[in-house]
């Protein structure tokens, strides 16, 4: 089985309905979806604000790079255009993490870098991860709630949680 932390944000068009769309194009290998948050945009290029989730997504037939090319399908039907580094998007999912049957996946392909590199400093996806995981372990990197901390106390300004958007009915 390989399990992966997915890390999704939308600031284009229907933000929630991507999101959405990809919950759907997981499927039946999602196992949890945490609550959704409207995140003020950083990297320094003016945008909206953006919509950010975590999925917890598993199955035994994908690997790293079958999670990174489902990811890569969901955001091409969703319109995703990559001309600005940072910039808006119709969707985006990120692989942050992978576990296959030996523990954690690591890469250092320019393609498929795992860990994430830059979840350590995004509590964008760090609070997601925590919601749906609060014993989250981010490999070579510690507990994702001491990396959370870690960030400081304003880390998390300019994130709201919208308890009015629900990706995932209850199991």
């Amino acid at each position: 089985m390989t399990r992966a932390v997915l890390s999704l944000g939308s600031n284009l068009g229907d933000r929630f309905a991507h999101l959405r769309s990809a919950v759907t194009g997981f499927g039946h290998a999602v196992r949890a979806a945490s609550p959704v948050y409207e995140t003020a945009p950083w990297g320094g290029v003016e945008q909206d604000d953006f919509l950010n989730a975590v999925l917890v997504v598993d199955d035994p037939g994908v690997d790293a790079w079958g999670w990174l090319r489902r990811g890569q399908e969901l955001e091409r039907a969703a319109g995703r255009v990559r001309d600005v580094r940072w910039g808006p998007r119709t969707l985006d999912v990120d692989v942050v993490t992978v576990d296959g049957p030996d523990g954690p996946v690591l890469s250092d392909h320019p393609d498929l870098l795992l860990p994430h590199p830059g979840t350590p400093e995004r509590a964008t996806v760090l609070r997601p991860w925590l919601d749906v995981d609060p014993e989250a372990v981010l490999p070579g990197h510690g507990p994702v709630a001491a990396l959370l901390a870690a960030l400081g106390p304003g880390a998390e300004d300019g994130m709201r949680r919208r308890d009015d958007l629900t990706l995932m009915a209850a199991r």
